[in-house]
C-alpha cells in the first residue's frame, strides 16, 4: 500500500468516526478541535473529503 494510500485510509477512518459521533453524541469531534467552520476545520473537512473519493480507487485497485 502506497504512502498516500494510508493516508487517505487514516483521514476516511477520522472521518468515519467523527460522523459516527455526531449520530450517536451530537458531537462534533473536529469543530470541537479547530472551531466551527473555521479556516482549519473546512481544511480538514475537505481533505477528508478528498480522502473518500480516493478511497473510490482502493476499491478497484487489483491486488495480484
Amino acid at each position: 500500500m502506497k504512502i498516500i494510500d494510508k493516508i487517505a485510509l487514516i483521514l476516511i477512518i477520522i472521518g468515519a468516526i467523527n460522523w459516527g459521533l455526531i449520530a450517536l453524541f451530537n458531537f462534533d469531534l473536529v469543530a470541537a478541535i479547530f472551531g466551527e467552520m473555521t479556516v482549519l476545520s473546512r481544511i480538514v473537512y475537505g481533505l477528508v473529503g478528498l480522502s473518500g473519493l480516493w478511497g473510490i480507487k482502493l476499491l478497484f485497485d487489483d491486488k495480484d
